[in-house]
């Protein structure tokens, strides 16, 4: 994060989204408040509405009701999938990296390699992105997210393709990103291992609402509801 960005900070007042602008609603009657340098994982079952909370964030879906507000100077999304993943498009990570860099209108150069840098993948910059290993190809992705130093990082499941190794290398490097530079970050994630152990605060929703509880509470709530399972 910039060392003049001021810390990030989201509020969601009363949130309803359909995408079909009807009810049934997919995500209803939404409150959220994440604090400046939080790291919260957005989490819940399949279809739950994780990622239709994630676009509405991004600006690319409008709710029906209620208020988002996102006061950031600067908001950088890393997705799970991208097109230079393929094989067959011939782009390397430098190529990619300078297109953003473009993107951004950043003048000086430099800034691609301090990023690699930060994701230790600064020996890839001839590399093709489609000759790169998940987590490879996750870091540059991340790496390339912090171009334009943000001071809002979202994240759509950082860890799927990825080796275990890896995924605890990306993990360490978000959260010594939020807590040593008090970057706000938000990650939709299926690995509930990685938001118990990195998360400040989990986002759980389900039959499309939400609560905001700490890791540890969070984890006492599985285990209840393992026990009432078995």
């Amino acid at each position: 994060m910039s060392e003049n960005a001021r810390p990030a900070k989201v509020e969601i007042n009363q949130l309803y989204f359909s995408y079909t602008g009807t009810q049934p609603y997919v995500l209803q009657d939404i409150n959220l408040l994440i604090e400046p340098g939080e790291y919260i994982s957005v989490v819940g079952d399949n279809g739950s509405g994780k990622s239709t909370l994630m676009r509405l964030l991004l600006g690319f879906l409008k709710p029906q009701k209620g208020r988002i507000t996102v006061r950031a100077q600067r908001l950088a999304y890393v997705p799970q999938k991208n097109d230079f993943s393929n094989a067959a498009f011939p782009i390397t990570v430098y190529e990619m990296m300078n297109a953003y860099r473009k993107l951004l209108k950043l003048k000086s150069r430099s800034c691609i390699q301090a990023a690699l840098t930060q994701v230790g993948m600064q020996e890839q910059t001839r590399a093709l992105m489609g000759t790169l290993s998940g987590g490879q190809h996750q870091k540059i992705l991340i790496a390339r997210a912090l171009l334009g130093q943000p001071d809002l990082l979202i994240l759509d499941e950082p860890s799927t393709g990825v080796d275990l190794d890896s995924q605890h290398e990306i993990y360490s490097f978000l959260k010594k990103l939020n807590r040593e530079q008090g970057l706000t970050l938000i990650s939709v994630e299926h690995n509930l291992d990685a938001a118990l152990a990195n998360s400040t605060q989990i986002y759980h929703i389900s039959a499309g609402q939400g609560h905001l509880c700490s890791p540890d509470q969070y984890a006492a709530e599985l285990l209840h509801r393992q026990r009432s399972l078995s």
